[in-house]
């Protein structure tokens, strides 16, 4: 069972890591923590041993919109992927954003029994396209006390903002940068 730490305060300093490295991670379906990588554990600052056994959110960026977190497990638990940019926080309370890619994961019998992340370094111009629309989402959430309120606002919010471009989730994602294309994170 993982030692799960006392949650740190965000600092506003950045981490980075290195554009040809990946974060790797896989969860049980319940989003706790099976596996991290080596550079997982560099960039967040955990141990293997507190990693292991966490739930996921153990990073999670209180700047996180919770919509956006919420349309990611919907996605993932219908056995579909997802791609978003993600603002994660590291254990000495410094930030990292990363491109993530999630996927379902399925047993030799196809049965689901969990989730695989690949988190690479996003591109700069998607980065300063995406904070205000996450700082956006964010405000709207806190103008309600409860959460699944907020969660439901800030998704119609999302929604509404999607539909008025003339593009879903992923059409979406993809349209923040000019560098990023799926060609290149599937390779």
């Amino acid at each position: 069972m993982a030692i799960v730490p006392i949650r740190p305060t965000p600092t506003g300093r950045e981490v980075r890591f290195g554009e040809n490295e990946l974060i790797v991670s896989k969860t049980d379906l319940k989003g706790r923590i099976t596996y991290a990588n080596d550079v997982f554990e560099r960039v967040s600052g955990y141990t293997a041993e507190e990693l292991i056994g966490a739930p996921h959110n153990l990073i999670r960026h209180p700047a996180m919109p919770r919509c956006v977190f919420h349309l990611l497990w919907d996605t993932i638990a219908k056995g579909e992927e997802i791609f978003a940019y993600v603002l994660n926080l590291a254990r000495s309370g410094d930030e990292y954003w990363v491109f993530a890619h999630v996927t379902p994961s399925f047993d030799p019998r196809g049965v689901h029994v969990g989730y695989h992340s690949n988190r690479r370094v996003p591109h700069g111009d998607a980065i300063a396209k995406i904070k205000p629309i996450y700082a956006a989402l964010c405000a709207e959430e806190r103008k309600h006390a409860d959460r699944k309120d907020a969660i439901r606002a800030s998704t119609a919010l999302l929604v509404q903002q999607l539909g008025a471009a003339g593009l879903d989730y992923s059409q979406f994602v993809f349209s923040l940068s000019r560098h990023t294309t799926l060609e290149e994170v599937s390779a």
